[in-house]
């Protein structure tokens, strides 16, 4: 079954990290991908730019009507996601508290549907 990893994280915290900081954290990311690779769980994964570069969408009345910016401002943001493969939520979780930011933010775990089993 796969799952949808949702890494979120207040994304003002590596604004003043070091270099070195910096060079850990990512490497801790690609130690972290490279595993789940190894490990064949890995479907796909991306980081997003900062909320500031967000465009909501919204129709009304069958007018288009774009917002700056995310939809509601909160602590922490969505960052990131990996999309998994896993035998079930137990192991999805596994490798969601695997995650780096898990440290320090929260990591939502949702199932894909899977539309070719419904009826």
């Amino acid at each position: 079954m796969q799952y949808l990893l949702m890494i979120y994280s207040n994304e003002n915290r590596m604004k003043d990290a070091t270099p070195e900081e910096m060079g850990a954290f990512m490497g801790a990311y690609r130690s972290f991908t490279e595993g789940i690779i190894a490990d064949g769980n890995y479907v796909g994964g991306e980081a997003l730019q900062p909320t500031s570069t967000a465009t909501c969408v919204s129709v009304n009345a069958g007018k288009t009507i774009t917002t700056d910016g995310p939809f509601i401002e909160t602590k922490e943001q969505l960052g990131g996601y990996y999309l998994v493969e896993a035998k079930d939520l137990d192991e999805a979780i596994e490798i969601a508290a695997k995650i780096p930011s898990a440290a320090f933010g929260t990591i939502e775990v949702r199932p894909i549907m899977d539309y070719t089993k419904m009826g």
